[in-house]
Formats: C-alpha cells, structure tokens, sequence
C-alpha cells in the first residue's frame, strides 16, 4: 500500500512496485487523480497490479474502511506513508494562523503515516513485513511546522522498529531533498526557485521520484531485513553527514 500514490514519489514508487510484479494500492484523497495514476501504470505493467482506493488518511473512520477492504484479499507486505506535503507555507503572523499551520502540517503529514500504519499493523506479513515512512530533509533543516512534523515521524519509525522487531517487520524512513516532477512546490517552483535548491546540492541537479522510489523498494526488499530503525537522507549532498 502506498499513500500518497496518485503522484510524483509515491507514483513513481507503486509504479516501481508494479514493475515487479507486486500487487499495489495506492491511496489519497483525490479520485480522478488515483484513478489516472492507476490507469497509467496499469497500461504498463498489467491491470491486475494496481488499484486504488480514496480516503482522508487524517480521519480514522475513512482509514478503517480503507483499510478493512484491503485487508479482505489477505496479508500486506509493504505499506509506504508518502502522504503529506507542507500545507502551510505560510501564515498571517497571528498565533491562531501559527497554531493553525502546525496543526494541518501534523494533520497532512504525522497522521496520515500514524493511523495508516497502526491499522495495517495487525495485516502485516510476520515475518518480512516492511514500514517506510517517506520524511523529508526539511526534519534536519527547516521550515518549522513542516521540518517538525517531519521530524516526528523519525521518533515514530525509531519506535516501531522497537516495537515490531521481533516479529520481523522492519520500520525505516527515507529523507529526501529537493525532487523534481513533483506538485510539491506548486506555483512556489519558479526557475529561479529551482535553480536555488539545485545550487545547494553538490550534484547540481534536482532528485528525480523514480531515484527515491528505488530506495524505497530496497527498504522494502528481503535485502533490507538487516535494516530497521533507520533514516535514509538522499538530498545529493545538500547536507552531509546525515
């Protein structure tokens, strides 16, 4: 199951999976936009790899039900938390808009990986079950409602790799910098903003989605069972050391 599933990482990485012969449900809130992620990649991998099912991973009740019909077709092996973005830019200065702005960004971002995950918990295979939680450099660097919320979900992987080690379920996150082909930025992703952010890697290019999407997959590979609990940064060299 990947979240998020519709567009740039998380398309790229249900697509990965599908080229691999998985089966894989990609989720989020918008129909027409699953639908056509689903469309494509099935066009190309066979129809019988994707599905997609839209749900506001935010709200338990519309988790439950997402995942209760999932879970009717039998174990899951992966689940991937991609959904999230920063929802709050900015805001008026006032601490109601401030209040506000880390409260969506905890919403869009913590939630969405927490409910999904904790209800495909007792679905997941044991063992080999894998957890990858997509986070973001911003959890090293900024901005603060958004870099926070990021940042919560690495104490959140340390303690579910705690928690489900054991059983052989594996939790890991995977941080990446500025990425390409995404919505991410939306009309923020002037030239001259992107020039900016490529100008902070020691690449000098963006990421691409397919490069994260192949992270994910190791981390979610038989080859990754020795790797749990950990972050994955992939920014090109715009921090080091992480």
């Amino acid at each position: 199951m990947v979240s998020g599933g519709g567009t740039g990482i998380g398309k790229a990485t249900a697509a990965a999976f599908a080229a691999a012969g998985d089966q894989v449900v990609i989720l989020g809130r918008r129909e027409e936009v699953l639908r056509a992620a689903a469309d494509e990649i099935g066009e190309r991998h066979g129809k019988d790899t994707i599905a997609w099912l839209a749900a506001d991973l935010a709200e338990p009740e519309q988790v439950r039900r997402a995942v209760a019909s999932v879970a009717e077709d039998g174990e899951v092996d992966v689940v991937v938390t991609n959904a999230g973005g920063n929802v709050a830019f900015t805001t008026d200065g006032s601490l109601e808009g401030i209040a506000d702005g880390y409260r969506r960004n905890f919403d869009a971002n913590v939630l969405t990986a927490v409910l999904l995950t904790e209800a495909l918990i007792p679905h997941l295979r044991r063992p080999g079950g894998r957890i990858v939680h997509l986070s973001s450099i911003a959890a090293v660097r900024g901005p603060g409602s958004y870099g926070g919320a990021k940042a919560a979900l690495h104490a959140y992987t340390y303690e579910l790799a705690a928690r489900l080690g054991a059983d052989g379920v594996t939790a890991n996150a995977v941080a990446p910098g500025f990425v390409g082909e995404t919505e991410f930025f939306g009309d923020r992703a002037t030239p001259e903003f992107v020039a900016s952010r490529v100008d902070a890697t020691l690449t000098g290019r963006p990421g691409r989605p397919e490069e994260i999407a192949a992270a994910i997959q190791y981390l979610a590979s038989p080859a990754a069972a020795y790797v749990t609990g950990q972050v994955l940064h992939i920014n090109g060299g715009t921090v080091l050391g992480r």
